[in-house]
C-alpha cells in the first residue's frame, strides 16, 4: 500500500499504521493513524479504514514522530477504537 509511514501488527492480527494521506513531496503533509482489521487477508487492500487520529506537518518526519507514540501502544490504539466506535 502506497503511503505507509509505519506499521507494525498486533498481536491478534491487525495492522496499525501511520499513511501519508497527501501526494509525496507535497507540503504539509497529512497523515492519519489507523487500524486495518482485514490486514493479512484477500481484501486488506481494499479501500482504508477509518483514520483514529489525524495530523498535519511540515514533513513525514514530524508525522510519524507525532503519531508513532499512539501507534506503538497496544491500550492507546483499543482506547481510540472504542472512542471511535470501532470496538
Amino acid at each position: 500500500m502506497d503511503g505507509i509511514l509505519y506499521e507494525r501488527t498486533l498481536p491478534h492480527g491487525p495492522a496499525v499504521r501511520i499513511r501519508r494521506l497527501s501526494v509525496a513531496g507535497e507540503h504539509p503533509v497529512t497523515a492519519v493513524l489507523e487500524v486495518d482489521r482485514r490486514a493479512g487477508t484477500p481484501r486488506s487492500n481494499i479501500g482504508n479504514p477509518p483514520p483514529l487520529m489525524e495530523f498535519e506537518g511540515a514533513t513525514e518526519q514530524e508525522a510519524v514522530e507525532a503519531l508513532e507514540p499512539h501507534a506503538r501502544d497496544d491500550r492507546r490504539i483499543s482506547q481510540l477504537m472504542r472512542e471511535k466506535g470501532l470496538r
